[in-house]
């Protein structure tokens, strides 16, 4: 399986509490729910036909715990490509203080992490989706494991939260696979890591 990371950011890079005021409010962060004035259905098919392509997920605890509290515990609406994907496919959570997850079909991976993971790419099949897990991605990307990242970016400057890339970190050149905007504003782009980025040299004079 192919590791694909999909991440909602503002123009400042923040992804924390993107679905609501009080999803996320580590670190004392007031803005969330910053994502709701800017769907729309073009932006929601995108989302629907990413996660219907899962074969299986793979969460840092803080998103799996949001999303087992939420996805989890919710009644089939019917025809939801979101819920039928997170609610009939295997979960894997990366955590070494999960112990009895209560979301069906999950596993706790603990310990080695990155042998796991790799054992899972090892596997036929076609995606192995992260969503959220933003430390997670940090460290898939240090450990050269992503294969393509889907980045959604919200035209919204919220100048508080977590972000992404941290302010300080190792670099990363990307691939441009596909870009497109929705009605809203929403900027779609996937991207394909590929090794460290070239700098231009210094010339004397």
């Amino acid at each position: 399986m192919k590791i694909t990371t999909t991440t909602m950011l503002t123009v400042d890079g923040v992804m924390q509490g993107l679905g609501g005021a009080d999803e996320d409010r580590r670190g004392g962060f007031e803005r969330g729910g910053w994502v709701a004035p800017f769907w729309d259905d073009e932006g929601g098919a995108f989302l629907n036909a990413v996660y219907a392509r899962a074969d299986a997920f793979l969460f840092g605890r803080q998103t799996y715990e949001i999303f087992a509290a939420s996805w989890g515990t919710w009644a089939d609406p019917g025809d939801n490509p979101i819920w039928t994907a997170l609610n009939t496919r295997p979960k894997y959570v990366a955590s070494n203080t999960i112990t009895d997850p209560q979301w069906a079909d999950t596993t706790v991976l603990s310990g080695d992490v990155a042998a796991a993971v790799r054992e899972l790419k090892a596997k036929p099949g076609g995606e192995l989706q992260v969503h959220g897990s933003g430390a997670l991605i940090r460290w898939l990307l240090d450990n050269r494991l992503v294969d393509e990242m889907n980045l959604l970016t919200v035209p919204v400057v919220v100048g508080q939260g977590t972000r992404l890339f941290p302010e300080a970190g190792p670099d990363a050149a990307l691939e441009l696979l596909e870009t497109r905007s929705t009605p809203s504003g929403v900027i779609i782009q996937v991207y394909r890591p590929g090794g460290r980025p070239r700098y231009a040299t210094a010339t004397a004079g």
